[in-house]
């Protein structure tokens, strides 16, 4: 299997790379900084000679984007948006141009697009999306990515949530404000927090590779999203600290500020369902929190 991972060098992509090596498939990365001889030059806006290396390929993963956690100022709103639409856009074009063209093209998006709920539970059909900035870079993300059909080409937005593991991502932050005695609820602690443990997500890559019943967009999740109190609550047991201090909202701004991030990462309530997942067959390995952390905190 040959398997292309453009915007691979980050936390997913690596994991990516790694369980699919595992399986003995060819992986290529189009990086902006090539250092290995399976990373390809890109520049995720214009065509290059890496449009060669997507013909015939078995699968296209694009994950390319400007992380969010940031100030959203217009400097960094405006490069969130043009890192997303950019390499979507460019990576079409290559694909059309294709004689043999990709099997199946997995394109990053989030979970974060659809509203703040507390007690609506978002599957693929019935999920209900919102309007703000960060919903609506999500929408013109996949409006990108689904504009041109191709019947060769099955295409699924990836629309993940918060992806836990030990070598990126909120999991080792997580761990370390824990120990620290931080590990209270943030803000009213009510917000519901959607995970996948990298094991799973890997494994639902695999799966929407091979079934080719999968296309659209796709929620990315364990099937049981947890609060924000109980998430900190399970930490604190599972690394036996004994207490947590809360962080109200206001501490959270004030933070927020020092950190360069914003809080709606930590406050906005993603409670997402993986309806098509669950509906195709998929089986979790970890479908329970407990179980995902006791997991993460062997290794």
């Amino acid at each position: 299997m040959k398997i292309i991972i453009a915007g691979g060098t980050g936390f997913l992509g690596e994991s990516l790379e790694q369980y699919f090596k595992q399986k003995d498939a060819q992986v290529y990365i189009l990086t902006r900084k090539p250092k290995r001889d399976h990373d390809i030059y890109w520049d995720a806006r214009t065509l290059g000679e890496w449009k060669s290396a997507i013909e015939g390929c078995d699968a296209l993963i694009n994950l390319t984007g400007k992380s969010v956690d940031c100030r959203y100022n217009e400097t960094n709103k405006k490069e969130i948006y043009t890192s997303r639409i950019d390499s979507t856009k460019v990576l079409q074009q290559a694909v059309d141009q294709c004689s043999v063209k990709p099997k199946v093209w997995l394109n990053a998006a989030s979970a974060t697009i659809y509203v703040h709920s507390e007690t609506q539970l978002n599957t693929e059909e019935s999920g209900i999306i919102g309007d703000d900035f960060s919903m609506n870079i999500c929408k013109s993300w996949e409006n990108e990515f689904f504009k041109i059909k191709n019947e060769k080409v099955r295409k699924v937005a990836l629309r993940t949530s918060i992806v836990l593991g030990n070598n990126g991502g909120a999991f080792p932050k997580l761990r370390t404000i824990t120990k620290l005695g931080l590990g209270g609820k943030q803000g009213q602690g009510q917000q519901k927090v959607s995970w996948i443990h990298i094991d799973d997500f890997c494994k639902a890559i695999e799966w929407i590779i091979n079934n080719e019943k999968m296309s659209g967009p796709v929620n990315i999740t364990a099937p049981n999203p947890v609060s924000n109190e109980d998430l900190m609550k399970k930490m604190r047991k599972q690394l036996k600290v004994p207490f947590g201090l809360n962080a109200p909202v206001w501490q959270l701004e004030i933070a927020s500020l020092f950190l360069n991030t914003e809080t709606e990462l930590l406050l906005k309530s993603r409670n997402v369902y993986p309806g098509k997942l669950i509906k195709n067959g998929f089986r979790f390995l970890y479908s329970d929190l407990d179980n995902a952390l006791s997991a993460l905190l062997k290794n």
